[in-house]
């Protein structure tokens, strides 16, 4: 089969032909020997998702009027204390679900109900999450685990030490995978949400926290997959923007929802906002309404 792949002939860039070639596309520059030191450290590449919305003609790759490089490093940086305040709140809540999800469902079922497949709803995908379960705890040099191997027959630790071992992508679909509905409520009630929403933030949450911990662009990402919205009229619902459901917006309404839940003093939000002041940034972009 003929293929109509052509190789790849773009040639290597010194710092200051980066520079000349930004400048041949109309961006401007208020200290070059700045910016210099700045794709010395920052990929020009990295940098190049942040000046994708200030390009006027997207084929000649020409900036609209008055861009200027320090814009995009404002925005870079922004970008980056935006994700660390989102890793900062992501613990929190995975923290808090492992834990609910271990006491509701120990509480009813036992200290080993992990090991009970009849507690859930898809085989193949509790297949799946114990074989990752007994991988983690076989890798684990956790004294508390160590000790559990060496005095105890059941092949995992009760599920309130196994859930430390889950990541946040495991607790969730081991959450998504509980067969009674009641027994999901019984979890979700405590941060004032359907389980149908918090599955389905869960999900979405685990990318947002990947994104975040590899420190890719997050600020005016628009998601594949966004979560499912609370349906009836409530003091919440109403906040979320339903023209721009995958946008960040919704993802930090949520969030805070849930902060609140665990922390009534919780000021994630004021922190957030106060980062879009400081950086003076496009809100719009982010899915404010």
């Amino acid at each position: 089969m003929k293929t109509t792949k052509q190789s790849y002939s773009k040639p290597f860039l010194t710092i200051e032909e980066q520079i000349l070639k930004l400048k041949n596309r109309s961006m401007l520059f208020s200290n070059e020997e700045k910016a210099k030191q700045t794709l010395q450290n920052i990929n020009y590449y990295r940098l190049s998702g942040y000046w994708l919305i200030h390009e006027q003609d997207h084929n000649t790759h020409q900036f609209k009027k008055n861009i200027y490089f320090e814009d995009i490093l404002n925005t870079y940086i922004f970008d980056r204390e935006l994700r660390l305040l989102f890793l900062e709140a992501i613990e929190r809540i995975e923290v808090s679900i492992r834990t609910k999800f271990a006491y509701e469902l120990s509480n009813k079922y036992g200290s080993h109900f992990h090991l009970e497949p009849s507690i859930f709803y898809c085989p193949v995908k509790y297949a799946q999450t114990i074989v990752k379960l007994k991988s983690e705890v076989n890798r684990s040099k956790e004294i508390c685990v160590v000790h559990f191997k060496n005095k105890y027959k059941e092949t995992l630790p009760p599920i309130w030490s196994s859930v430390e071992l889950m990541t946040l992508g495991q607790i969730s679909n081991w959450f998504d995978n509980i067969k009674l509905r009641q027994d999901k409520q019984q979890v979700a009630k405590f941060y004032n949400l359907d389980e149908k929403v918090l599955s389905s933030f869960l999900h979405h949450l685990t990318i947002v926290r990947n994104i975040s911990a590899h420190h890719s662009r997050l600020w005016n990402k628009r998601f594949t997959f966004g979560f499912t919205l609370p349906k009836f009229p409530t003091e919440l619902s109403n906040q979320f923007n339903v023209n721009k459901h995958k946008y960040l917006y919704n993802t930090i309404i949520m969030i805070h929802h849930i902060l609140k839940q665990i922390d009534s003093n919780s000021n994630w939000l004021e922190k957030i906002n106060d980062k879009i002041i400081k950086y003076n940034i496009d809100k719009e972009r982010m899915g404010y309404k």
